[in-house]
């Protein structure tokens, strides 16, 4: 065999070697991708593709624990939800909580938690510190009103109750302490288009048909719903 035979059979097994060994270097790539997808899938609501309840919940405890009283509690609440998919049917629906996911992400940024509780209720725990709470809960209640556009051209008018709730406005770090208090405080101002800040006797609200009544709260900012 020439010298020239023999380094194209060199090259060739060592080419063979190295393609072989890469293949299930490759097929652990794919499968470990997949198995992030689906794991990402299972965190995620698939409609509006926020956080479930439980993930929501294990990184709002972070999120608490990492930044105390500089941490804000947010609840959302679709107003006249039933409404739409009664008029303008279930796809419309659909479309204006995937809207509102989208809005509640971009609103809350990337180190937030932000998650669906179920059907038109969400919730975000977020930092945010008291001088720019009002600001920026003024700005979400913006958000929430701008009407949405479906895919066939029709536009859908929004609104949302926003009720939020931070540690040391409520006397509490603890997240469901805080979210019971953001919801006493979001049912102040059901329907108004205000956002409405918990106090310390949001806590102490009972419960009314498994929500929890309101009391007089801060109102922030308004708009006729």
């Amino acid at each position: 065999m020439s010298s020239l035979l023999r380094v194209q059979g060199r090259i060739g097994q060592r080419t063979l070697l190295l393609t072989t060994a890469a293949v299930p270097l490759t097929g652990w790539a794919v499968h470990a991708t997949v198995l992030l997808r689906q794991s990402a899938r299972k965190d995620k609501d698939p409609l509006t593709g926020l956080l479930r309840r439980d993930v929501y919940t294990a990184r709002a405890r972070r999120i608490l624990a990492r930044h105390g009283d500089d941490t804000v509690l947010v609840m959302v609440d679709a107003d006249h939800f039933k409404a739409v998919n009664d008029t303008m049917g279930h796809p419309a629906g659909d479309a204006v909580l995937a809207a509102f996911g989208a809005r509640l992400t971009a609103w809350a940024g990337p180190r937030a938690s932000v998650g669906r509780l179920g059907g038109d209720e969400f919730a975000v725990v977020l930092e945010l510190k008291a001088g720019r709470r009002a600001q920026r809960l003024e700005q979400l209640v913006r958000m929430l009103h701008t009407p949405v556009v479906l895919d066939d051209g029709r536009t859908v008018d929004v609104a949302a109750s926003v009720g939020a709730a931070a540690p040391a406005s409520v006397g509490s770090r603890d997240l469901t302490v805080l979210q019971r208090a953001a919801d006493a405080a979001l049912y102040d101002g059901k329907h108004s288009g205000r956002a409405v800040l918990a106090t310390a006797q949001h806590r102490t609200v009972p419960s009314i048909n498994g929500r929890r009544a309101g009391r007089p709260g801060t109102a922030l900012w308004g708009r006729a719903a």
